[in-house]
Parts: structure tokens; C-alpha cells; sequence
């Protein structure tokens, strides 16, 4: 597993609770002894660039071929590594996983699968933010990779799909929208159709399609939402002593939904589609979050999910292909 971070402070943590799995730690060689990097299970590999938040992704990779992001991507194409966990620059994790391993066959561009709660479940939001400028076909494929992850690494039988839309019915929505539905229709994916904002969380879903733009405006929104809801929640329980009780006596329940909503507990969300295992971990990770970022990225590599879209998506273009006619 390769970990590339400078902020050893959010790692070193997790290797205590992480079980056995080995790990590369990629960075300044002189930081990472700073920082008391010295387990067993932990192998330094030296990378001598940074790639900065500010640094254009394209360019940082091209130019800077020596920073922690490079290198470990490096390890994951020469399979010295399963995996890749990153809380950096996610322009430039995208972008090296996707030059660097390529993708898998049958898919164009890879897709940022984040997992978000709900009442009584989970779900896949695909593309959470690697593809801005999504074709009908891109989304096609996040339905079937974003299907694939729900059945075989969250437990879903025949999870459903649904579209993010304007409207529920098939002639509203964007041409690329209404382009998308018209191609859903005819996979065998449980395809529930057209789903608005409001059923992310009131009647979900367990797989929802949109492209990039979409999907991280949504993700990030989602994310400060449940973090102002508890910072007004808090902020009313305290201004009296009744509500100061009840608080008290509601505590364990606060402490579920806090728990449910809380990104640290999901750690980061894979990178479907490239050819390898590339986990994409938040920016301001601590390190329960990256404890869950590797753990995703076990269970991605254990769930053989590549495999099983490889095959998703040979048997989706078998049975879409027409027939040759026959040679007279």
C-alpha cells in the first residue's frame, strides 16, 4: 500500500490500528525521520517534489515526475504496490493514475466513487469530481462501475441506480441527461430512472450517476451541511440548562448520527476505472480518515473490483453489439 503525504502527523497514527498490512510512505526522506517514521511495517521510499494544491494537475505530473504522487503510481503500475491512498492533490491523483496505469478496458474516463449515508443505507455518488466534461457514454460507465462497486464491496444485491436530474420524468434534464437515460433504459442495471436532489436522502438510491461538476458540488455541499447542522445544534443546547439536559440524556443518539455523517468514518473514495486500485482521501483527512482510506483501499483490492467491472462492461457491450448479418 503506498501512502503519499507530507503530513506524516495524520499518518503515523493509523499504523497502530491498521493491522498488518505493509506500507510505502513516500516523501521528503528528512521529514519522514522527523517525524519518527520508523516502523517495521513501513518502508520509506524517497521522492523529492512536491506537488502543491495551487500547481495545475497536468503540469505538476509532467514536470514534477520525482513528487510523492508520481512515484507512487510508479510502485502501483510495476506492482510493487496494491494501492495508492491519497489526501493530496486530487487533479494530480487523477491525472497520474489515469496516464500512468491507463484504464481498464472498456472504459474511457475514471470516475470518483464517494459512498454518502442516508436514513437506512448508503450510496454511491459517481463521478464525485474527476471528469468535468462528461460524455453520455462516461456516464454509462459510472452506472456500471459505480453498480459493480455497491454489489460486490457494500453488500447490495442488484443495487438500483438512479440519474441526478431536474425532474423525474424523461424529458427533463440537460441533452447530456436525457442522452444518459435513454442508455440506462436499455442496460440490464436496475435503473430506476430520473432522481432529483431531494431523493439523495428522502428515497434513495444505491448507486447515483452525474458527472463531475455535479457530483463534487453535491459531495461538498452534503459534506458542510452535516457539519453546520451539529455546529447549530450545539450551539442551541447550550443557551439554557433544560436543553442542556436533554442533550445530556440524548447523547448516545447525537453520537450515532454524528458517527453517520461524519467523512472521517468513510476515509476516501476510489478512483473506479483506472487500471489499479487509486483511493482519493480528503484533503483535511485526520487520521481515523486515512485508518478508512487504507481500509477502502484493502477491501478494493480483496473485492477484486477491476475484475468484476472488466467484466460488467464486456457483458454490457455483448449484449448491446448487434448481430453481423449473416455472409451469403
Amino acid at each position: 500500500m503506498v501512502l503519499p503525504t507530507l503530513l506524516l502527523e495524520r499518518f503515523l497514527p493509523c499504523v497502530n490500528i491498521a493491522g498488518s498490512e505493509s506500507f510505502s510512505s513516500l516523501g521528503i526522506q528528512a521529514e519522514l525521520k522527523k517525524q519518527r517514521c520508523n516502523d517495521s511495517r513501513v518502508e520509506i521510499v524517497h521522492a523529492s517534489q512536491v506537488v502543491g494544491m495551487s500547481d495545475r494537475a497536468v503540469e505538476a505530473v509532467r514536470r514534477k515526475k520525482d513528487s510523492s504522487v508520481s512515484r507512487a503510481v510508479d510502485l502501483v503500475k510495476h506492482g510493487q504496490a496494491d494501492a495508492i491512498v491519497s489526501a493530496g492533490h486530487t487533479g494530480a491523483a487523477v491525472f497520474a493514475s489515469t496516464i500512468k496505469l491507463r484504464t481498464l478496458p472498456g472504459i474511457d474516463r475514471p470516475g470518483i466513487a464517494a459512498v454518502l449515508p442516508t436514513e437506512t443505507n448508503v450510496f454511491v455518488l459517481i463521478d464525485a469530481g474527476a471528469n468535468i466534461d462528461a460524455r453520455p457514454d462516461h456516464l454509462l460507465q459510472y452506472a456500471i462501475m459505480g453498480s459493480v462497486y455497491s454489489s460486490h464491496v457494500l453488500g447490495y444485491k442488484k443495487p438500483s441506480v438512479g440519474l441526478i436530474s431536474l425532474g423525474e420524468e424523461d424529458v427533463k434534464g440537460t441533452e447530456l441527461t436525457k442522452e444518459v437515460f435513454k442508455l440506462l433504459k436499455r442496460t440490464s442495471l436496475n435503473f430506476r430512472g430520473n432522481i432529483e436532489g431531494r431523493h439523495l436522502f428522502e428515497n434513495p438510491v444505491e448507486v447515483v450517476v452525474c458527472d463531475g461538476f455535479v457530483g463534487n458540488v453535491i459531495l461538498k455541499t452534503s459534506e458542510s451541511i452535516a457539519v453546520a447542522i451539529f455546529t447549530w445544534l450545539k450551539h442551541e443546547l447550550k443557551k439554557n440548562a433544560k436543553r442542556a439536559v436533554g442533550a445530556a440524556l440524548a447523547k448516545d443518539a447525537f453520537r450515532t448520527i454524528h458517527r453517520k455523517t461524519n467523512y472521517e468514518e468513510y476515509g476516501g473514495s476510489p478512483l473506479l476505472g483506472v487500471n489499479g486500485i487509486c483511493i482519493i482521501a480528503h484533503g483535511a483527512s485526520t487520521p481515523l480518515a486515512i485508518k478508512n482510506a487504507l481500509r477502502v483501499a484493502v477491501e478494493s483490492v480483496e473485492h477484486q473490483v477491476n475484475p468484476h467491472i472488466i467484466e460488467e462492461v464486456q457483458r454490457y457491450h455483448e449484449a448491446t453489439t448487434p448481430l453481423e448479418p449473416a455472409i451469403r
